[in-house]
């Protein structure tokens, strides 16, 4: 009976200790997104963040969501509340956030701030501050290869000649971020189908879902004969769906919308990410400063492979290219895959260290390639290459 009465006195001791420690109890996270899960950029984090959060082990009362944070002062005001209601992490998603966050990180210096897409962590240097991105180019040249087999398949079918091969892209910005994503789209498309062009039309909005919609049909109208996008909503989509015209998409499948037009689609998963900053604060190990996801760790991913709507092979395709760009063989931003004014590019100055006047600083271009998201993890790419035009 003694013996018994130990035992269970033990067992009393040890199973508090089999859930979370004090200090992972304690523990708080908030994150800011730019717009809600209606926009499918700010999805793809949402879903991210409690896919981590959940395997992690977080409880809700841990765990805070701000959406709908412009990209302004009230930024500072999201975290600098989110830091007085007692969170140790904080993470923000949008370029425009990004001088908001630093300002926070500066008032709360005892908060771990993460950030997404930004450029300035790297020269900062405040030691709770910290960027992130992915080589997303890679998966969106995949996904370019999708796109260029599917253009090579219309063309065997009799449905145009090849001189009539030309895609459309529904950009935000003329950001480095959208050229950088637009290019390798293209330059994954030409290496399959060496006679396509692309026109590209700008919506100067992250997410608008008429704006996108009209570009996405502007393009069409034009003749483009598969469009793609690095815009936020469902407004390209559903226009291709509408006018029967192939879609390639970003951060979500978008076969629910369009099953016999979406193509596929590529997007940065960020659930490794928050994985790393959650387990480095909770546990107090060091935060990589300046994060770059990649398709070899799953950071980069392509998604909504539509076999029904894809050329025939290109899923075994995809994954020999995927395997390549993994290695090396491939380089995205060969540069004797493009050209400039009709010229081959030897050097070009990048802007990586960011300034106000948006100096170039860094020499990217060596070895044949552009080193992309070597210096940096945010995109610096941003050359016009020939083959791709912007209508107004």
């Amino acid at each position: 009976m003694k013996k018994l009465l130990a035992l269970l006195l033990c067992l009393v001791m040890v199973i508090p200790f089999a859930g979370c420690s004090e200090e992972e109890e304690g523990f708080k996270v908030g994150f800011i997104f730019l717009h809600d899960e209606n926009s499918t950029y700010d999805k793809n984090f949402i879903d991210a963040a409690k896919a981590a959060t959940e395997k992690l082990g977080l409880s809700e009362d841990q765990v805070v969501f701000k959406v709908n944070i412009p990209e302004g002062a009230e930024c500072y005001e999201a975290a600098a509340e989110l830091a007085d209601d007692g969170c140790d992490l904080i993470f923000a998603d949008s370029f425009g956030h990004e001088d908001y966050m630093i300002q926070a990180a500066k008032e709360f210096s005892d908060v771990t701030f993460c950030h997404a897409t930004g450029t300035k962590a790297h020269t900062e240097k405040l030691p709770n501050y910290f960027n992130a991105f992915a080589s997303i180019y890679e998966g969106r040249y995949l996904a370019g290869v999708a796109a260029g087999m599917k253009i090579n398949q219309m063309i065997e079918e009799g449905k145009f000649t090849a001189d009539k091969a030309k895609m459309g892209y529904v950009g935000a910005f003329p950001y480095a971020e959208v050229k950088s994503g637009l290019t390798s789209f293209y330059l994954g498309a030409k290496s399959v189908c060496p006679t396509v062009t692309m026109e590209v039309k700008y919506t100067n909005s992250w997410f608008d879902i008429s704006a996108e919609k009209e570009a996405a049909n502007a393009l069409i109208s034009d003749g483009c004969i598969l469009v793609s996008q690095h815009a936020d909503s469902e407004g390209a989509p559903k226009a291709c769906a509408e006018a029967g015209v192939p879609n390639v998409a970003y951060n979500i499948d978008t076969r629910e919308w369009g099953p016999d037009t979406a193509l596929i689609s590529s997007k940065i998963n960020w659930q490794p990410y928050f994985e790393h900053i959650i387990d480095a604060t909770m546990n107090d190990k060091e935060i990589t400063q300046d994060y770059c996801g990649s398709l070899a760790d799953g950071g980069v991913e392509i998604l909504g492979l539509n076999e029904t709507v894809a050329a025939p092979g290109t899923k075994e395709k995809l994954e020999e290219v995927k395997q390549k760009l993994i290695s090396g063989e491939i380089k995205v931003f060969d540069t004797a895959t493009f050209t400039k004014d009709g010229a081959t590019l030897t050097e070009y100055m990048a802007d990586v260290d960011s300034d106000a006047e948006f100096a170039p600083d860094t020499q990217a271009i060596s070895e044949g390639y552009f080193h992309e998201s070597e210096f940096r993890s945010a995109p610096y790419f941003d050359i016009d290459i020939d083959g791709i035009t912007t209508i107004e």
